[in-house]
């Protein structure tokens, strides 16, 4: 199932959300047009999350601790492997991502969107602790920004092209459906990985569920609507 568009107009213009496509974007191009194979490879190694190289018994200043074990969590949620990997991630985050800065406001969605990166970091870091393969993407974070539309916006519908054998469909589904079906999906994928491999594989799928769960845990704190109940 690919989503298309979503069936909630924003009230306001998502400049946050725009502003991560673009920074996200930018660095990809950045790698594409400006460094080699060599470099765009030392470029992955150097930002990437490798849960191996985040040793914190081995940083001897503050330095050290902020480039070798502080800086990759951060980091690695702007990089991108490949033209699919970009694409896919950044179309996501623009259907899902207008309406929850347009719930949250604009600062609130951007701390929201980070933390829910640095979870999703946190997350691969613990179950592939010993791993040397740099973790990169935004997938997490997004994943986060999922969990919290899934919840803000439960009758949403999400308008996706399903295509079955040669027959392009495009279908109107919930998006509770939706996005609960792509959860499931991530984590039955996840959980099979774990139990056949302590190894991670190419693709992150608990960064995405770590991700998700955090979106769906803190969420809360950054709804703006759900603020003024609090307050009241």
């Amino acid at each position: 199932m690919i989503p298309l568009k979503d069936t909630i107009p924003s009230n306001s213009y998502p400049v946050v959300n725009w502003l991560l496509i673009l920074i996200n974007v930018a660095v990809f191009l950045s790698a594409v047009f400006f460094l080699n194979a060599d470099q765009s490879e030392a470029l992955i190694y150097r930002y990437g999350l490798i849960p191996d190289a985040v040793r914190l018994s081995e940083a001897v200043n503050l330095h050290e601790i902020r480039i070798s074990v502080i800086r990759p969590f951060f980091t690695n949620m702007f990089l991108h492997g490949g033209w699919g990997h970009i694409i896919s991630n950044m179309w996501i985050l623009y259907i899902f991502g207008d309406n929850v800065e347009d719930r949250m406001g604009k600062v609130r969605y951007f701390l929201f969107y980070i933390l829910c990166g640095l979870l999703a970091g946190i997350t691969h870091f613990i179950l592939y602790r010993n791993s040397a393969v740099p973790a990169i993407g935004a997938s997490g974070a997004i994943s986060g920004v999922m969990a919290a539309y899934m919840l803000m916006f439960p009758k949403s519908t999400i308008i996706s092209f399903v295509p079955i054998f040669i027959i392009p469909l495009l279908l109107p589904i919930p998006a509770l459906v939706y996005i609960g079906i792509w959860f499931i999906g991530q984590l039955l994928s996840g959980t099979t990985v774990l139990m056949l491999s302590n190894s991670a594989t190419g693709i992150a799928f608990w960064a995405h569920i770590g991700g998700f769960v955090g979106g769906l845990w803190i969420y809360r704190y950054f709804d703006s609507s759900r603020r003024k109940f609090m307050y009241t």
